[in-house]
């Protein structure tokens, strides 16, 4: 039997590497997508090593249209059965009140968190139509549940997910397609270093007094949902880390 193919997308560093070693662990080949192309290099050729599985690179952005579309028109045939896409290609950019915000930041996370997610799925999907199956797995965030001070576009945009989420799971209804959302609370990866644009005070000061989620925990959740039998679809699921209750509840030890 051959063995099945999942798509992650931000496959170099955190959530979305942590979902390839847990899928390559289980004999999936993957196809992983990256703007760091030494990073992607890299994590081919440990998991085709350590795993016994493939790994085909793409190097490009999610938030440019061509760039995705261009990849997946030209995938070889014997990686266009996709069995499962792992939307997780995503970032916060800065954590400021509405009206002091940068535009930029703004822009880069609608195109990032919403628009990429589009091209991607969008590129994807008749490949699962094709097939009469697939699974689709989009990266939320309990931002995308509840607003809270500095968040604004940010949660917008996860909210935005949340929304597609249910959207797709309507309309790919009839297709066979399951769709499901995973909704992480304060997990250490490098996204409070990216928010908070390598400040790294700022970015401990996220974690301290807590015990955060980790990527492998993430990692462990999607590919469980994804295992479940071919009548079993998990919609919608928020996770945190024990001392979280929302967006906006801690209780950090300092």
């Amino acid at each position: 039997m051959e063995n099945k193919i999942v798509l992650i997308t931000g496959a170099t560093a955190g959530i979305g590497e942590a979902c390839a070693e847990k899928y390559a662990a289980n004999g999936y080949n993957l196809i992983l997508t990256g703007r760091r192309s030494d990073r992607l290099e890299a994590i081919k050729s440990q998991l085709e090593t350590e795993f016994s599985i493939k790994v085909l690179p793409l190097n490009f952005d999610v938030q440019q249209r061509a760039e995705v579309e261009e990849s997946f028109a030209t995938l070889p045939p014997e990686w266009r059965d996709i069995d499962i896409l792992v939307n997780n290609a995503g970032l916060a950019a800065g954590r400021d009140l509405f009206e002091e915000a940068d535009m930029e930041d703004w822009e880069t996370m609608l195109n990032t968190n919403v628009h990429g997610l589009l091209y991607v799925t969008k590129a994807i999907v008749p490949l699962m139509i094709a097939r009469k199956r697939g699974h689709i797995v989009n990266m939320g965030s309990v931002a995308g549940k509840e607003v809270y001070e500095r968040g604004n576009v940010y949660c917008a945009s996860k909210f935005a997910v949340d929304a597609l989420n249910k959207a797709m799971r309507i309309d790919l209804l009839r297709h066979n397609i399951r769709v499901t959302g995973i909704h992480p609370g304060a997990v250490e990866t490098e996204f409070a270093m990216v928010r908070f644009k390598g400040d790294q005070a700022k970015a401990d000061a996220t974690y301290t007094g807590l015990v955060p989620l980790t990527a492998s925990d993430i990692a462990d959740t999607i590919y469980y949902c994804t295992q479940l039998p071919s009548h079993v679809c998990i919609n919608d699921l928020v996770i945190t880390c024990t001392q979280q209750a929302g967006t906006y509840y801690f209780h950090k030890t300092q």
